[in-house]
Formats: C-alpha cells, sequence, structure tokens
C-alpha cells in the first residue's frame, strides 16, 4: 500500500517538479508506476507561479497521472474569493481575508496578471480575477476532495479531531485545525499525513507526520513515500527513514 505525498506547495512550481523528479527516480527503483502521490493541500498563494501549479497539476491528472490533490485552507480561501459575490473563509480571524499580505491572495493574482497595485479595491481585484482565472482552474478548486485513505494512512491537510472517526471529519478541521490534533497523542487508527503548519524537517510524532517544510516561506517543499506507517522523505542520494 505505497503512497508518496507531497507538502504544502504555495505557489512553488519549480519546487513542486523537483518534487516529482524525486518520485519518479524512486518509482524506477521500486519498479512500482501505480501508487498515487497525495498533495495535501495549499497549492497556492505567497510563492510567485500557483496559476503555473494549477497548470502543471490538472495536465498531470488529465494525461492520467495516479495523482491525488486535496484541498487546503489556501486553496478554499481562494475559491471563495471566486465566488459571486466572493465568500470570506469564516474560519479566518476576523482582522483577516484572502487578500490581507499576510496571506499570499495577492500573490496569487498577480501570477493571473491581475493588477495588485497599492490601492486598488477588493470589488476591482475580484473582477480582475474572474476575467483572467480559466474556468478550468476554478473548476478544480472547487472539486478537489478533502482527505484521501490509502491502508494504514490517512491523507488530510491540517489534520483530523481526535475522538471522530475517520469518515465523519468535518472540513472545517480537515483544512484548519492545529493544537487540539497536535496535543493529541492518541492512535487516530491510521497514521494521519499532513501539512498546514510548517515544520523545519518531515517530522514523525508517531500518530501523525507533518511534511509541511515551509516552501510557503522560501524553505523545501519535500516529499515522501509511505509503506504501512514506515515513512521515507526523497532526497537527491535515495531514502532516508524518518522515525518517531
Amino acid at each position: 500500500m505505497r503512497a508518496y505525498a507531497i507538502g504544502d506547495i504555495h505557489g512553488q512550481l519549480e519546487k513542486l517538479r523537483r518534487a516529482h523528479v524525486l518520485i519518479e527516480a524512486d518509482r524506477a527503483e521500486m519498479d512500482d508506476d501505480s501508487a498515487p502521490v497525495v498533495h495535501v493541500g495549499d497549492l497556492c498563494d505567497r510563492g510567485p507561479d500557483t496559476r503555473g501549479v494549477l497548470d502543471f497539476l490538472i495536465a498531470g491528472q488529465a494525461a492520467g497521472e495516479p495523482w491525488v490533490v486535496l484541498r487546503g485552507n489556501h486553496d478554499r480561501m481562494m475559491a471563495y474569493f471566486l465566488e459571486l459575490p466572493p465568500r470570506r473563509d469564516p474560519c479566518l480571524r476576523a482582522e483577516l481575508d484572502w487578500l490581507h499580505p499576510r496571506l499570499g491572495g495577492l500573490e496569487t493574482l498577480a501570477s493571473y496578471g491581475v493588477d495588485i497595485s497599492a490601492g486598488r479595491d477588493p470589488e476591482a481585484l475580484h473582477r480582475d480575477a474572474l476575467a483572467r482565472m480559466p474556468q478550468a482552474h476554478r473548476d478544480f478548486l472547487a472539486s478537489l476532495p478533502v482527505s484521501y485513505r490509502r491502508g494504514e494512512a490517512f491523507f488530510c491537510h491540517a489534520g483530523i479531531r481526535p475522538g471522530i472517526a475517520l469518515d465523519a471529519q468535518a472540513e472545517d478541521d480537515l483544512l484548519w485545525i492545529r493544537r487540539e490534533f497536535h496535543d493529541s497523542a492518541a492512535d487516530h487508527g491510521a497514521l494521519v499525513v499532513h501539512g498546514h503548519t510548517p515544520v523545519d524537517a518531515v517530522t514523525h510524532y508517531g500518530n501523525r507526520v507533518n511534511i509541511d517544510t515551509g516552501a510557503g516561506h522560501g524553505k523545501a517543499l519535500s516529499a515522501v513515500v509511505v509503506e504501512g506507517r514506515a515513512v521515507y522523505l526523497l532526497t537527491d542520494r535515495g531514502r532516508v527513514a524518518v522515525r518517531p
């Protein structure tokens, strides 16, 4: 039940391509071209090329690649902004919205050629975004699943709410949870593979594995392979075991 997984991408197309190169090298070593590649969400924002990331993922799936692309909280914020009228994610703190400089939505708009000059009002940005973003991208964002199960691994963006069955998790938790999940030492019934909260290196906590290594903040984009509950970081030198 092998599966590959890639952490939060955040508009970093070249890092995403490199992660797939590492996966293809491991596939060749294992003589396995069927294991899925799970992208754990946050495809967009902060990095320079959200448009290129979505083009890459859409094209790969259309070509028949066994790629699973999950929704992250940033992907939901982007999708909500593109609705008519635009919608603010209710899980955001009251003082924030997707266009706040901390969140990276402006960089995403710029990747589509939207003028993000200072002083432009949100209505103008929304109008230009709808004019410039391909419908295929909007449809893709709207259709992303929020979790994926394979064998002993459960993949999602942020984590799960402890004590709730994996198939009964709420989307808000799968996309946004932090403290309650991070603080739990419970066996969740599967190894939860997630991102959302950047760490310095892929970290195995026994019941969960965090694979967000900060690509959205100029750091690495990590790719791993999961076999049962064993996890290996993929590097130029091959697999490196990630132990609890």
